[in-house]
This record gives structure tokens, C-alpha cells and sequence, in this order.
């Protein structure tokens, strides 16, 4: 009986341990997803594609909100290059976490909502419709994963928030 109690305790002590361990990991994980997200929004704000596209992972899929899809990290800089010299130059970009998940300790799905600000009054494509301030809304869902390098995008996928549709503040 004594060593039942022994291996019991032991086992308790454990798994408190383990999972301590993997909460001050997850604190870490979080922050660092989340520096991404503040680096995304300062590169989106500056138009710098290559700094926007820099966590993207290699063979990462993304689907823009006009619904196309797109695989690998240099597709990813060039249409963001080209929309940041186009339509999306000059605007400014925030995002709200909606939820941050993660599902493995090397993968995280991360969704935000978007507001995108200070469009040119013209050249602004039809299929992009602004609410009642001028701003564009979408949801956007990145699912991270962790390498010996950090934290990557290996999906992106945004779609907007039609106009009319109930946004929290």
C-alpha cells in the first residue's frame, strides 16, 4: 500500500510539473504569435511587402478576400506587393484578436478581425465594399506552425465582412 501511495504522488506531482511546463510555454507561444501580429500590422501600415510577407512559411496556402488562392511564400509577397502599390497603398490596418487556439504545442489558429482605413477616393476595385466610415472589414484566419526557426503562417485566409453584418466595437 505504501508504495501504491508513493507512485501515486508521484504521478500527481507529474503531472502538475508537465502541465506547468506547458502553460509557461503556451504564455511564450502566445506572445510570440502575437509580436507577429504587431509586426504584420506595422508592415501593412508602412506597405512593406516583404516585411508583411516575412512569417509566411515557404509553402504556405492563402486565399485573398476576391476568393483567390494562392500556394508558397513569393506568391504571397507579390500580390502584396502589388496591392500595396495599388488600391491598398497608404491605408492604414488594425486587427482584434478574435481567438487564438492552440491545438498542438507546434500549431495555433489565430483569427482576427480586420479594419482597413484610409482609402484613395478612387481606384478602389468594386468587389471591395466599405462600411459606413470608409473602412473595410474581414475576418481573417492564419493557422501557425512552429519550426526550429519560430513561429510560420501555413494558411491565411481572409474574407470580408459585407456591409450590414454586425461587427463588435
Amino acid at each position: 500500500m505504501k508504495l501504491y501511495s508513493v507512485l501515486n504522488r508521484t504521478l500527481v506531482l507529474t503531472l502538475i510539473l508537465k502541465s506547468t511546463i506547458l502553460l509557461a510555454q503556451t504564455e511564450k507561444d502566445s506572445v510570440a504569435i502575437r509580436a507577429i501580429l504587431q509586426q504584420e500590422n506595422q508592415a501593412w501600415n508602412k506597405g512593406d511587402a516583404p516585411a508583411y510577407s516575412q512569417p509566411f512559411s515557404p509553402d504556405g496556402t492563402f486565399t485573398n478576400i476576391a476568393g483567390m488562392f494562392f500556394k508558397g511564400y513569393k506568391a504571397f509577397l507579390d500580390q502584396h506587393d502589388v496591392i500595396f502599390k495599388s488600391f491598398f497603398k497608404n491605408t492604414v490596418l488594425t486587427q482584434k484578436i478574435v481567438s487564438l487556439n492552440f491545438v498542438r504545442s507546434d500549431v495555433a489558429i489565430l483569427e482576427t478581425l480586420c479594419q482597413v482605413s484610409g482609402f484613395a477616393k478612387e481606384g478602389l476595385p468594386t468587389r471591395l465594399q466599405l462600411d459606413a466610415k470608409g473602412q473595410l472589414n474581414t475576418r481573417l484566419l492564419q493557422v501557425f506552425a512552429k519550426d526550429a526557426s519560430g513561429w510560420k503562417i501555413i494558411s491565411y485566409h481572409n474574407v470580408d465582412v459585407k456591409p450590414g453584418t454586425p461587427i463588435p466595437e
